[in-house]
């Protein structure tokens, strides 16, 4: 799952971006590209973008199918299981919906029966080796295409960025996710897809 640039929700509240109508694009870049989320909130402050070259343009290529939905924590369709693998950040609503969702803080083994849920939002509760935190009464999840670069051969990709280019000038075009490869990554000569997560591009949560 892509991490939020931080000014990009208060962008999208002050229609600087708008995520399901502006041109989305997704850039990759170097690791010796250093992101900064707290700083960092425009395309003129991004390094190090790959070169064209080897299946990959400058600029990027463009998001498609971009969706921007908000659920109620009861009709999250992703139900806590036991005895199963969470890994961070997933999100999860109790098998009985108590009106909170849950995301894991601490990834592991969930235990052979569920927990007793908290609902004090920023509470954690121990579920075998998981721990979880109630997170909200709603979840607004932003998503899109997964990104595919075609007969790609280029190498050194570490970060994927995803930016707003309405404007076409990178000094107002916000800056809004980043996916971290966590080491570079190189075409093989087919597609190179950066898959999303399966529960969306972003998420933010709603008490």
């Amino acid at each position: 799952m892509a991490l939020w640039y931080r000014s990009a929700p208060g962008k999208m509240l002050n229609k600087e971006i708008d995520f399901d109508s502006d041109t989305i694009k997704a850039t990759l870049h170097t690791s010796t590209y250093t992101p900064n989320r707290a700083t960092h909130d425009y395309v003129d402050d991004l390094t190090n973008e790959l070169a064209t070259s080897g299946g990959y343009t400058a600029g990027g290529v463009t998001a498609g199918t971009k969706t921007v939905v908000t659920t109620e924590a009861n009709s999250w369709g992703t139900v806590h299981t036991t005895s199963t693998v969470f890994t961070v950040d997933y999100v999860v609503r109790p098998s009985v919906g108590n009106g909170f969702l849950y995301r894991c803080v601490v990834a592991g083994t969930s235990a052979s029966s569920a927990p007793t849920w908290p609902t004090v939002i920023g509470t954690t509760v121990t579920d075998g080796t998981v721990t979880w935190e109630c997170v909200g009464r709603a979840i607004c999840v932003i998503d899109c295409a997964d990104f595919t670069w075609s007969t790609a051969t280029f190498t050194g990709a570490r970060y994927c960025v995803i930016s707003d280019r309405q404007t076409g000038v990178n000094s107002t075009s916000p800056l809004i996710g980043l996916i971290d490869f966590g080491t570079d990554k190189a075409g093989g000569g087919g597609n190179f897809t950066v898959q999303l997560d399966g529960q969306g591009l972003l998420q933010t949560f709603i008490a």
